[in-house]
């Protein structure tokens, strides 16, 4: 990659006025060029994605729980403003182009498909002869290919057509499922960050990708460093508030020694499995000593307050952790931008983070995988991927206008297309596309649909 300083730069009519960034970085898959120059190509970025109807549905999509079911509750669509809002600030305190990571922040979620994490299992298994499912492939393959926005010379689509930057600040696992690293507890690694048949964009958008720590692993560029970092604060902070404002926990319930012990064991299940128990006391008793604790929230204007008051503490705790530790082993002065640094983040704050994930696992999510409702949900994605498969006239126009230049000739191809139109769906929509298909409420047993 030529060190070619951009500031000003025109690169087909774009601008991008943040120091640290090259003339590659504001490149496009399709090259565009643009009469008005009053916005930066990260900017457009931003705004290409912001505009989306991936992001829109995203409203009616799981985050952790049904988002019918509370109105306090989080959907995907407000957790990804809220995680491109930690996002944006980080990214900035440490010189990265704030819309590059807002962008990536925006866009973390867009390819996840209805039913939260169940949906995705479910379409992984449904996916398994075209090379599986994966939330964050799909959404490169949202960014890349289906949401509509450019065309390029030969007819095919380019999706929104971001920069460089951009999308490779959305690879949050830059690998394929073949190459995808070992776990840390050593069993397989089903996240992956790319499609077979989507790899020529990849790997334009991985062009110059170079670890700074000498790894063999495949390296994240800082942008997405930071978004990941946003999405776990995000994640492990309103999770947990979404679960005491819902009333299945109150955080002076962690003084009883056997749900503290479930927090600690789903924390080293699901997401430390070498960390001991000891340093998991540990992170958890320095987030109790914390003065903004609120063991009890009793739902008075007053308690809402404090339990605000603390989620706010949390973020600013773990975002400065970080920024704190990096600007240390980088200095304070430059940018740290694309694969010019890696972000620090101490021991101590992934302990934190992940107990809080724990919290939400042990009181919410185990509770909500049991629940029958959950197995009828993979039951309509599997009617709804062999309904499509059998009668394209459920498919939305554009998916249908692929399927009748597809034809008959490549099966994979064609179980590919269905599930991207069935993980397009909201929670809402696949519903009701079930019973359009059924022609029927239906019931299983006395376990209701929905």
């Amino acid at each position: 990659m030529k060190n070619v300083p951009v500031d000003g730069l025109v690169e087909g009519n774009e601008l991008t006025e943040t120091p640290g960034y090259v003339a590659e970085d504001v490149e496009r898959w399709v090259p565009e060029h643009h009469r008005n120059v009053y916005r930066s190509a990260f900017e457009r970025d931003r705004a290409r994605v912001l505009h989306s109807s991936a992001l829109r549905r995203l409203g009616a999509k799981t985050q952790v729980m049904d988002p019918d079911t509370d109105d306090f509750i989080r959907t995907r669509l407000t957790h990804s403003l809220e995680v491109a809002q930690i996002g944006r600030e980080v990214g900035r305190m440490l010189g990265c182009d704030p819309d590059v990571v807002d962008t990536a922040c925006l866009a973390h979620d867009l390819g996840h498909p209805p039913f939260g994490h169940n949906g995705e299992t479910a379409l992984n298994e449904l996916a398994a002869d075209a090379g599986g499912f994966e939330g964050n492939a799909q959404t490169l393959r949202l960014l890349s290919r289906l949401e509509p926005k450019v065309i390029g010379h030969d007819g095919s689509s380019a999706g929104l057509n971001l920069t460089r930057a951009s999308l490779d600040a959305c690879c949050k696992y830059p690998w394929t499922l073949a190459e995808a690293p070992a776990r840390a507890d050593g069993r397989p690694n089903r996240k992956f960050g790319v499609y077979q048949d989507d790899q020529p964009v990849f790997e334009w958008i991985r062009r110059g990708a170079i670890a700074q720590d000498g790894s063999s692993l495949p390296a994240k560029c800082m942008e997405a460093q930071v978004m990941d970092l946003a999405d776990d604060i995000s994640y492990s902070v309103h999770d947990v508030e979404d679960a005491v404002f819902g009333g299945h926990i109150q955080l002076e319930d962690l003084l009883d020694p056997a749900k503290r012990e479930e927090v600690f064991s789903k924390t080293q299940q699901w997401y430390l499995p070498h960390v001991s128990e000891v340093e998991l006391e540990q992170a958890l008793s320095r987030l109790e000593g914390l003065p903004q604790w609120v063991k009890y929230m009793s739902g008075t204007r007053s308690s809402m307050a404090a339990f605000k008051a603390l989620t706010s503490k949390l973020i600013g705790r773990f975002a400065a952790s970080a920024m704190e530790a990096t600007r240390a082993q980088y200095g304070k002065d430059r940018p740290l931008v694309r694969y010019t640094a890696e972000l620090i983040i101490p021991d101590s704050t992934v302990h934190e983070i992940a107990v809080l994930k724990g919290i939400a696992t042990a009181f919410v999510m185990s509770v909500r995988d049991a629940q029958p409702h959950y197995e009828n949900q993979r039951e309509i994605l599997s009617v709804l991927v062999e309904a499509l498969l059998d009668e394209p006239k459920y498919l939305a126009s554009s998916f249908a206008a692929d399927m009748q230049e597809l034809g008959t000739r490549d099966d994979d191809a064609r179980l590919r297309l269905v599930i991207d139109q069935v993980a397009s769906l909201t929670d809402r929509s696949a519903v009701a596309l079930y019973k359009r298909i059924t022609g029927n409420q239906w019931h299983h047993g006395d376990k209701p649909l929905w």
